[in-house]
């Protein structure tokens, strides 16, 4: 995995990709971060699909080590970022990953520019409709942290010190202000939804709406893991996504 800086909409803006794999024509992986996050969580993930896919996880506006404006993006800020991002890399249809609210954020652009996404994977998809409410879904936050694994805590705590307590706090606003569901019905990639098993903050009763909200959409739940499934799970998530990508899926 490698970094690299360049300035999308006029902002300097981080990503971290992996080199590229031995098949040229291999589709390319972009991942999304949550709302208090960046790159650095994605990397386990990252680096086991850099093996067989292009894969490429940039910095939201604001966090991990891109430049800082000076108030937080709403979700239709992001989304507008990724696709000057996309153009800035004149990517083809890639498979897009949102984890948390980065996967609102990807189901909103999957919806803005469906010629861009050749599939879609909503991994712990936020916000469940009945935690959607700041006390809720920091509520909710604070259980998981109980079932993750300890050594994910110092990468947090970094990330939230780069993005600056305030910015997440407003962010988390901004997710429980849209209902993601109106995007949902919307979509016409193929989708995966992925989720813990272990997850408090998409419980089994929301992460089956969110699929069957989505036209073509299947679920997959990781076991024995919590919301941040794509940090503690790599390899069982890289082989759903894999299956997810492969023309001619085995069996």
């Amino acid at each position: 995995m490698t970094s690299e800086f360049r300035l999308v909409d006029r902002l300097r803006t981080h990503t971290r990709r992996s080199a590229d794999p031995v098949a040229p024509d291999t589709p390319p992986v972009l991942l999304v971060h949550g709302l208090a996050v960046s790159h650095r969580y994605l990397t386990p993930l990252a680096e086991t699909l850099g093996t067989t896919h292009p894969v490429y996880a940039p910095d939201l506006p604001g966090f991990g080590l891109s430049a800082r404006p000076g108030h937080s993006y709403d979700l239709r800020q992001h989304v507008a970022h990724l696709l000057a991002w996309l153009d800035a890399y004149r990517m083809p249809p890639v498979c897009l990953v949102g984890h948390s609210f980065g996967a609102e954020v990807a189901a909103a652009l999957a919806v803005a520019r469906p010629r861009a996404v050749r599939a879609l994977v909503l991994a712990g998809p936020t916000s469940d409709p009945t935690a959607r409410s700041r006390r809720g879904l920091v509520g909710r936050w604070l259980v998981d942290t109980l079932r993750e694994s300890p050594w994910q805590a110092p990468i947090l705590c970094r990330d939230i010190l780069d993005a600056r307590p305030w910015r997440v706090a407003t962010t988390v606003s901004h997710s429980v202000r849209h209902a993601v569901e109106a995007d949902l019905a919307r979509i016409t990639a193929p989708t995966l939804v992925l989720a813990g098993e272990r997850d408090p903050i998409v419980p089994p009763r929301w992460r089956a709406q969110v699929t069957r909200l989505v036209p073509d959409a299947r679920l997959v739940t990781v076991p024995d893991v919590a919301h941040n499934v794509l940090t503690t799970a790599p390899g069982p998530v890289a082989e759903a996504i894999r299956d997810l990508l492969d023309p001619n899926p085995r069996g």
